[in-house]
């Protein structure tokens, strides 16, 4: 064995030691070979990453020194949910997690916060920060969605592949995505869906008998059955919400393809039935436990947080262009609920060449499934009753059967016309492969079409702003003077929901601490409906008072009584006010009162019980 091996080695080698150029020569010529297959794929993957660094751009170099100006606060809640996805490479992490609205805690899963991203990034968080990890993924979610929809284009339709980067283009850096990439790391995460399709085709074209003498590839449905019920729990850990929408899409598309090649459904209807329950079964023993974690586990809530009625698309932003296009207006923002949500901007070109090359398909079963699935879609996406600019038509919409429906009643209607992008996407990329494909007047018409309505969409990268400096007690490691790993240090004032920053803290930690209330979702509303946030206790209300009117109040025994029996609910090790806090004259007045003189630690005051 030795001698084969010391053999293979001079061969390889020359005399003086170095390669053969005979040997290396082979080796080249097949990467450059494999390069010259792949160009194509490899360019629009190349351009896709660009477009997503020019969009994000404003982020770096310095991600924690820069913030996304139009969703500040969502930016601070995703760094804090990655900062403590990551401490599960430590072991110290848990579906409820103590780290923040100590001591009751935050049921992540009731929250979205991207469990599987985090632990996968877990080591760039605590490298580099979480701030870096959120840029990352700002653009990254957007560059791997596009990528994703390329493969599926090129390899499962067979698409031309300029058809399918323009048609992926779409799909990934569509108004809806770009909008969502303000702080919604769990919506743009759509990388998964495209393998979720694929699944699904590559199960029905095996569960069609037709041209095999054996009947249906029953190994190949039931390989393809399993392969979908991992990217189902994997898409569960990443974004629920985006999973849902594909299973909502995805039932709606089934059966229209079906109607659509009738022989088809006939023949392989057994078979893929039988796989599609097998990949149910299979998700439903993975995803059982977490499923009842979020719905009945500690701090889980059930009911609506979101009025449907408010959360639901204009009928007018479908025909508008979305504010962060190069053709956009500031004025359409009003027409959505945040800057977050253009989620159906599309505008009159592309909704016009988009029902075109609809309709030139014909009934081509994909196109016919993708048109079902974008009108269905589309129509959920306005809610319970039709808003016609900003004014309610008093006209009741399909969702209305949906409200108070479980499941249903968690997610915003606005965002179903999120799953009309992809459907738009593969409808002009099976139109541009026809028309590429082809000649006369019609298929040269079509292309410039598709790029007239493509650039009428053309994004602008997300604005930022610079994020204020963390205090030297934070960044510097001194907090550890003050509050041991793992306890609860309490930020003057609180996190509250309308002003996350001070968990910008525990993130700058990787979540070493936890702090008390704070940003998140849980059971606080009457009756332990939904809430955003916890009711604040009688200290930590005091103290927000003076932070906001800078007026000291009056400190007698029983505010110092109620102050302790705080201190005590949160278990706190330690209270710290920073010299950056709003009005830190008076808190710390206000801090001497209740608890004695403070200690200086760098540059804050602290109190330690």
């Amino acid at each position: 064995m030795v001698e084969a091996v010391t053999s293979a080695a001079r061969t390889a080698l020359g005399p003086a030691g170095r390669l053969d150029p005979a040997v290396t020569r082979p080796r080249t010529a097949r990467l450059l070979a494999a390069v010259a297959r792949h160009r194509a794929g490899l360019f629009a993957g190349l351009s896709f990453a660009l477009l997503a660094g020019w969009l994000t751009h404003g982020l770096w170099p310095a991600p924690g020194q820069r913030v996304l100006a139009l969703n500040p606060a969502d930016q601070t809640l995703y760094e804090w949910f990655l900062a403590v996805d990551a401490r599960a490479l430590l072991g110290d992490f848990g579906l409820l997690t103590d780290r923040l609205n100590a001591p009751d805690g935050v049921n992540l899963l009731t929250n979205t916060t991207v469990i599987a991203l985090g632990v996968l990034l877990a080591p760039v968080t605590f490298a580099f920060g979480a701030p870096v990890t959120f840029a990352l993924l700002a653009a990254g979610n957007l560059a791997g969605t596009a990528i994703a929809w390329y493969l599926l284009f090129t390899r499962a339709l067979r698409a031309h592949p300029l058809a399918a980067a323009l048609g992926a283009a779409l799909c990934g850096f569509g108004p809806g995505m770009v909008s969502q990439s303000n702080a919604h790391l769990h919506m743009t995460a759509q990388w998964l869906v495209p393998l979720l399709v694929w699944l699904v085709i590559r199960m029905l074209r095996a569960a069609d008998p037709a041209g095999r003498t054996g009947g249906a590839d029953r190994r190949r449905v039931a390989t393809s059955a399993v392969g979908l019920a991992a990217a189902v729990t994997a898409q569960f850990f990443v974004g629920e919400e985006v999973l849902f929408l594909a299973a909502v899409t995805l039932l709606v598309m089934v059966p229209a393809y079906g109607l659509a090649d009738r022989a088809r459904l006939r023949r392989a209807l057994p078979a893929f039935g039988g796989g599609l329950a097998m990949a149910a079964v299979l998700a439903g023993f993975a995803l059982g436990y977490p499923v009842w974690y979020q719905f009945a586990g500690p701090q889980a809530v059930s009911g609506a947080l979101f009025d449907p009625y408010h959360y639901a698309a204009d009928l007018t932003g479908w025909v508008t262009l979305s504010p962060l296009t190069v053709l956009g207006d500031d004025a359409a923002s009003r027409l959505a609920t945040g800057p977050a949500e253009y989620n159906t901007f599309l505008g009159w070109p592309l909704l016009l060449v988009t029902v075109g090359c609809a309709a030139w398909l014909g009934r081509r079963p994909p196109a016919v499934a993708c048109a079902a699935g974008a009108v269905v879609m589309g129509v959920l996406s306005l809610g319970p009753e039709v808003l016609v600019s900003g004014v309610r038509s008093g006209l009741r919409a399909p969702y209305a059967l949906l409200v108070g429906l479980p499941v249903t009643e968690t997610a915003l209607p606005t965002r179903f016309g999120l799953a009309v992008l992809p459907l738009a996407g593969t409808i002009l990329t099976l139109a541009l492969d026809r028309a590429l494909a082809g000649r006369g007047r019609v298929r040269r018409l079509v292309p410039v079409a598709v790029g007239v309505g493509l650039l009428s969409v053309f994004p602008t990268p997300l604005p930022t702003t610079p994020r204020p400096p963390l205090p030297e007690f934070v960044t510097a490691g001194h907090w550890r003077q003050c509050v041991r790993p793992g306890g609860v240090l309490v930020p003057v004032p609180a996190a509250t929901p309308t002003d996350p920053g001070p968990m910008r803290w525990a993130t700058a930690a990787n979540a070493a601490f936890g702090v008390p209330e704070g940003f998140f979702i849980g059971p606080y509303g009457h009756d332990g409906a939904p809430s955003v946030g916890t009711y604040p206790q009688p200290t930590s209300a005091l103290l927000a008072d003076v932070a906001a009117r800078g007026v000291p109040p009056t400190i007698g025994d029983e505010q110092r009584r109620q102050a302790a029996r705080d201190v005590r609910f949160w278990g706190a090790s330690c209270l710290a006010l920073t010299d950056d806090a709003p009005h830190a004259g008076a808190l710390r007045r206000t801090l001497e009162a209740l608890f004695g003189p403070g200690a200086r630690v760098a540059d804050a005051w602290t109190w330690r019980f």
